[in-house]
């Protein structure tokens, strides 16, 4: 049986999603960093003379340094309500609740109506995907079966939206439609933003998690249509299937022979030791040059192929990373990523939806006073939480935020830079609106980590119609804003004045953005923490890298250490399948006030939509 209680009045921690009012709290409360008073005074004479406590941190300090910017008219949106959100007060008339009820029927139908078809069609997704192996060669934006029947499954509104919707926007593409913030704050419901940006690659571990344990069931991916490059300050596509090489307008013949030699080799280089041996010591830029690559192969594969560092990325490392690309190709599309609908934060929440079904419990605005540690053995009997109530457990699992200063004293923490625009262009426009996309923005300085950018379309469920959300992510080297704000100029128009450059103007114009660092606490060894007991474990936060392999790894980790004899995460039994023991069935008979209280926490979990999302996988694998 899990237990998860949760501080905070979200699911999942830094993996989060928000709608975009949700966002706004979020930022307020970061920006603001308020303590927290001790509701239970009287906690410490629960604790016996044989033990002893570990206090937990009471503020989350993962956050650092948000700083917001509305490029707009802010006024005109005070007086905006969001459409079809909740009242702050309660309302106890039925008039009132009626009308809130139409309010949000009229104003948000395709997100409503969208859910209990995913929840229906999901089933057969999940045995469809494993044999699923679409060819290189097929171009279409969704090439699987399985990608297709995921558009079918939100009802084709949006999708099919994407579609009709092409022609009249090529015929305004030099006007793009001008979108307020005030617009912004009443469709805020039709935001899904993330603090973690990342995607699936689609033969990675957590792809292949989800489709063994079957919570596939509970979500919907996109497949990235494009993936793009930055080079002499012009963004280009990046031809990377084979289909794509060959119909390439931007690549020479003799460029699409080298490419593809080149690519066949990376597929099988262990089989070929003799052509990279000589160059284990070298950097992947360095073994690049020797290959007879032309400047633009050379950088297509380096930032948005094998999409490593040009000075720190040795040439396995970089060979390695070409591979795993090149083996993602073609499962579900030309590219080898996915994205899920709604966000990434519903990854962990169908892992949480899972936990539930079959008896875990959640609760949130819960917070943990102390661990309780027994003199004599050395571990974990219980924990204090702020009413001053005791429970027990024999394993007990800690994200790293939680523990206090006194705990990290030998800790060293990397940081994230984060950043999120909502902009009225995407970056490349072509005949289509609805694209994924993914690029790589090289650092000018050579040393500097290089940018990723994803940028989402409204059929990604995450951004309002005629809007697009995009993500930067990097190591930190300085605050957020330092860091990411050059490449943003780079991309887009950040003036508000009517007076700018025609080139400023072919950009996109950025109409919000928020700057944030995150810590990366991943990697950190579970000794560098000072005095936790053997059956207390570390769960870290999000990584800066672009897939989830860490996350997934970590879990099962935990988990193995934890039930050695078990198997992390198997495929579970069907509902009509299981039989329960006499000894099951009394206590729920006999105990129906217990049944009656978990049966809550999980609805309300399913229901969650963007600013509700689920706990961190990490913790409800266990």
């Amino acid at each position: 049986r899990v237990l998860h209680v949760d501080s905070r009045n979200y699911y999942g921690g830094n993996w989060a999603s928000f709608s975009f009012s949700g966002l706004l709290s979020w930022i307020k409360e970061n920006q603001q960093k308020t303590d927290i008073n001790d509701e239970c005074e009287d906690w410490r004479r629960l604790i016996l003379e044989n033990e002893e406590v570990i206090s937990l941190s009471k503020k989350d300090k993962t956050i650092q340094h948000v700083e917001d910017f509305c490029f707009g008219d802010q006024d005109s949106a005070e007086d905006v309500e969001e459409a079809g959100a909740l009242p702050k007060l309660p309302v106890f008339g039925a008039s009132g609740a009626e009308g809130v009820a139409q309010e949000s029927e009229k104003e948000s139908p395709p997100v409503e109506s969208a859910l209990p078809e995913v929840e229906s069609v999901e089933p057969e997704k999940a045995t469809g995907t494993e044999p699923a192996s679409a060819m290189e060669g097929n171009d279409t934006e969704i090439t699987s079966e399985n990608e297709s029947s995921h558009s079918g499954a939100l009802g084709e509104s949006p999708l099919e939206s994407g579609k009709t919707e092409a022609a009249p926007s090529e015929i305004s593409a030099q006007e793009p439609k001008k979108i307020t913030y005030s617009q912004i704050v009443r469709e805020g419901r039709r935001f899904n933003i993330d603090l973690v940006s990342k995607l699936l690659y689609s033969r990675g571990l957590l792809i292949d998690l989800l489709i063994k344990s079957n919570v596939s069931r509970y979500a919907e991916f996109k497949n990235a249509t494009r993936i793009l490059a930055f080079r002499e300050g012009k963004v280009e596509q990046v031809p990377c299937s084979r289909a794509d090489v060959f119909n390439s307008r931007q690549l020479t013949m003799v460029e699409k022979r080298m490419l593809m030699k080149f690519l066949t080799f990376c597929l099988d280089y262990e089989q070929h030791p003799d052509e990279y041996q000589d160059y284990e010591n070298s950097t992947f830029a360095q073994f690049l040059r020797t290959r007879k690559l032309t400047p633009s192969l050379q950088h297509f594969i380096l930032h948005s192929i094998a999409m490593v560092s040009e000075t720190d990325c040795s040439t396995l490392e970089g060979l390695q990373a070409t591979k795993k690309f090149l083996q993602c190709l073609g499962r579900y599309g030309n590219t080898p990523f996915l994205f899920p609908l709604y966000g990434q934060g519903e990854i962990p929440q169908c892992f949480c939806r899972m936990c539930a079904v079959f008896g875990g419990i959640y609760c949130l605005r819960h917070s943990v006073q102390c661990l309780v540690v027994d003199k004599e053995s050395g571990r974990c009997k219980a924990i204090v939480d702020h009413f001053g109530q005791r429970i027990s457990a024999n394993y007990f699992i800690v994200e790293d935020s939680y523990l206090s200063e006194s705990v990290c004293t030998n800790v060293c923490y990397r940081q994230i830079s984060r950043a999120v625009l909502i902009t009225d262009q995407s970056v490349l426009n072509t005949d289509s609106e609805q694209q994924v996309s993914i690029l790589t923005v090289p650092p000018v300085d050579l040393g500097k980590p290089a940018v990723c950018v994803i940028e989402l379309c409204s059929s990604t469920m995450t951004c309002m119609k005629d809007t697009y959300l995009v993500h930067l992510t990097c190591p930190s080297t300085k605050t957020a804003r330092e860091d990411l704000e050059p490449v943003v100029r780079k991309l887009f128009n950040l003036n508000t004045e009517k007076e700018t450059d025609s080139e400023e103007l072919e950009k996109p114009r950025v109409l919000w953005a928020v700057y944030f660092n995150m810590r990366d606490s991943s990697g950190v060894d579970k000794n560098s923490y000072d005095g936790l007991p053997s059956n207390v474990y570390v769960c870290s936060g999000p990584d800066s890298a672009l897939g989830n392999d860490c996350a997934v790894k970590q879990a099962e980790t935990i988990f193995q250490e934890m039930f050695p004899t078990e198997e992390f995460c198997p495929p579970p039994p069907n509902p009509e399948d299981i039989i329960y023991d006499e000894d099951e069935i009394v206590p729920e008979e006999s105990g129906f006030s217990n049944s009656a209280e978990a049966k809550p926490e999980s609805s309300t979990k399913e229901g969650s939509s963007g600013d509700s999302t689920a706990v961190k996988k990490e913790d409800n694998e266990e």
